[in-house]
C-alpha cells in the first residue's frame, strides 16, 4: 500500500469565488463543492496573478504548473511573443512532473493551455486531452497519451459528449482502475464555465434570467476606458450592458457550473467507491474569474474581485476540516503546499508560499499583500482592508486605457464601488499601496517600462 496520498486536482476555468454556495451565493447550485468546504479546508481571500496576455488562463495555469510568479513562470514576458508567453520555461519542474519523478503516476485530462513538451514531461497516463483555449462544448478536439511526447494535431478526435463529462469521465475510469498498489496525481482540467456558456440539455433551463439577481455593482458600461475595453469577451453582450442580457448570461453561466459541481460530485463518489477517499487530497480551484456584468464588464481582463479572486479548496489527509481560512493567498501556493503533505521537497525554483500554516492553524497569515498584473495596461496591490488599482495608456493593441488610480475600502466595500483614491482622509493608505506596489514590480522584474 503506499504511504503517500493520493492527489486529486480539479481546476475549473472562469469560476469566480463568489459563484459558491459555500461562499456566500445564495443562487448558484453547488451541493458538492459545499460539501468539499465542509469537509475540508476553504481559503476565502484567494487570488490568481494576472498575467501579460488576454488569455488570463495561460499564465495563471503556468504559475500553478511551476510554483514561480507570472513574470518566472513563461519562457518569455516581451508583450509580442505569444508562442513564449504560453511556454513554461523548461528550467522548472512541473507540478505534475515532480510527482511522476517520485514515483506517482500522473495521469491528465481536460484543458492544458500551455506547451506540449511541458504536457509530456508532467503525464504517464492521458486521456481527452485538449490542447487549447475553448471550444464548441459539445464538440471538443481532443486527444489521448501519446509515447512520443509530440501531441501532434492530426492525432485529434472530436469528443463524444458535452465538455464536463468528456473529462470528468475519464477522471473516473482513472479512478476506477487504480489498486492502491501505487500512488497517483489525477490532474482534471475543466473548461466550464467559460463560454461559449451553453449548458447541457439537463441544466439548460435549471436557472432562468427572469429569476437570477442583478450583482450590486452591475453597471450598463464601465466608467472609463480601462485599456482593454473591446477584445472579443467584452463583445458578448451588447454595449451598454442590458438587465435583461445580464440576467441571461449570469443564468447560463450558473447552469454550467452547476452542471461542473454535479461532475464533480460524481468524481469525488468514485473516490468512496473504490476506497480511495480517505488517502486522497482533493484541490479545486479555478483559473481566474469573471465580471459576467459587474462593473459593466463581462470578461476576466481586470483587476476587480470578480476576476482576481478564485475559489481554492482542499480536503484530504493532513487538512484541517471545516476550516474557513480568510488570510491573502495566491492560486500557486498549491504547489509548495502539496509537496508538503506529500512529503516531497520544494524545488528551489518555487516562489510561492506553503499554506500549511494556514491549514493546521499555526499562522495567521502567510503574505501581507496580493499583486497581480494585466498586460501593460494594469497593477494592483492589496492588502486585509484596501485595494489599490493603477491604470496606464495603453501603447499597444486594445484601447486607448486611463492614466489613473482607483482605491478602495474593501473591507467595508467587497463589491469595489466607491472609489477614494482622492480623498485626502486616506491619502496615507493610497500611498502606502504606491509604494508596496513599486516594491513588488521591482522585485519580480515587471517588464513593463517603469512610471
Amino acid at each position: 500500500m503506499p504511504t503517500q496520498p493520493n492527489i486529486l486536482f480539479l481546476i475549473a476555468d472562469d469560476h469566480r469565488a463568489s459563484s459558491i454556495g459555500a461562499y456566500g451565493d445564495p443562487t448558484v447550485r453547488t451541493p458538492h463543492l459545499d460539501r468539499l468546504c465542509s469537509e475540508g479546508t476553504s481559503f476565502r481571500r484567494n487570488c490568481h496573478m494576472g498575467g501579460l496576455r488576454a488569455a488570463v488562463c495561460v499564465p495563471t495555469r503556468a504559475c500553478v504548473h511551476t510554483g514561480a510568479h507570472i513574470f518566472r513562470a513563461p519562457v518569455s514576458n516581451d508583450m509580442n511573443d505569444h508562442q513564449g508567453r504560453q511556454t513554461l520555461d523548461p528550467d522548472h519542474t512541473f507540478l505534475a512532473e515532480l510527482f511522476r519523478r517520485n514515483g506517482y503516476t500522473t495521469f491528465g485530462t481536460g484543458k492544458w493551455h500551455n506547451d506540449k513538451p511541458s504536457f509530456a514531461r508532467s503525464f504517464s497516463e492521458v486521456e481527452n486531452v485538449f490542447f487549447g483555449g475553448m471550444d464548441n462544448h459539445f464538440a471538443v478536439p481532443v486527444q489521448d497519451f501519446d509515447p512520443s511526447g509530440a501531441y501532434d494535431s492530426n492525432r485529434q478526435r472530436i469528443g463524444d459528449r458535452y465538455s464536463t463529462d468528456l473529462f470528468g469521465d475519464a477522471a473516473i475510469r482513472f479512478i476506477e482502475r487504480q489498486d492502491g498498489s501505487r500512488p497517483f496525481f489525477l490532474y482534471c482540467a475543466f473548461t466550464a464555465p467559460h463560454d461559449p456558456r451553453t449548458p447541457p440539455p439537463d441544466w439548460a433551463g435549471e436557472y432562468t434570467p427572469d429569476s437570477m439577481p442583478l450583482p450590486p455593482n452591475f453597471m450598463g458600461q464601465h466608467p472609463f476606458d480601462n485599456g482593454d475595453m473591446w477584445l472579443r469577451d467584452e463583445q458578448l453582450a451588447d454595449f451598454p450592458r442590458t438587465p435583461e442580457e445580464t440576467r441571461r448570461h449570469i443564468a447560463e453561466y450558473y447552469g454550467m457550473i452547476s452542471d461542473m459541481d454535479e461532475k464533480i460530485g460524481e468524481i469525488v463518489d468514485a473516490l468512496g467507491r473504490n476506497g480511495l477517499a480517505e488517502d486522497t487530497i482533493v484541490v479545486y480551484t479555478a483559473d481566474h474569474g469573471l465580471s459576467v456584468g459587474q462593473h459593466g464588464l463581462l470578461g476576466k481582463q481586470n483587476l476587480y474581485d470578480h476576476s482576481v479572486r478564485v475559489p481554492l479548496i482542499m480536503r484530504g489527509p493532513g487538512v484541517a476540516t471545516a476550516r474557513q481560512v480568510d488570510a491573502l493567498t495566491h492560486t500557486y501556493d498549491i504547489y509548495p503546499t502539496l509537496c508538503e503533505l506529500a512529503g516531497l521537497d520544494i524545488p528551489d525554483q518555487v516562489d510561492a508560499r506553503s499554506l500549511m500554516p494556514l491549514i493546521d492553524g499555526t499562522a495567521a497569515e502567510t503574505r501581507p499583500y496580493l499583486h497581480a498584473a494585466y498586460r501593460h495596461v494594469q497593477r494592483m496591490a492589496q492588502d486585509g482592508e484596501w485595494k489599490l488599482i493603477r491604470y496606464y495608456t495603453n501603447s499597444g493593441e486594445g484601447s486607448e486605457g486611463s492614466d489613473r488610480t482607483q482605491l478602495f475600502h474593501i473591507a467595508s466595500d467587497p463589491w469595489e464601488l466607491n472609489d477614494l483614491s482622492e480623498e485626502d482622509g486616506v491619502k496615507a493608505e493610497r500611498e502606502r499601496l504606491e509604494k508596496e506596489l513599486a516594491r513588488w514590480r521591482l522585485e519580480v522584474d515587471d517588464p513593463m517600462t517603469a512610471e
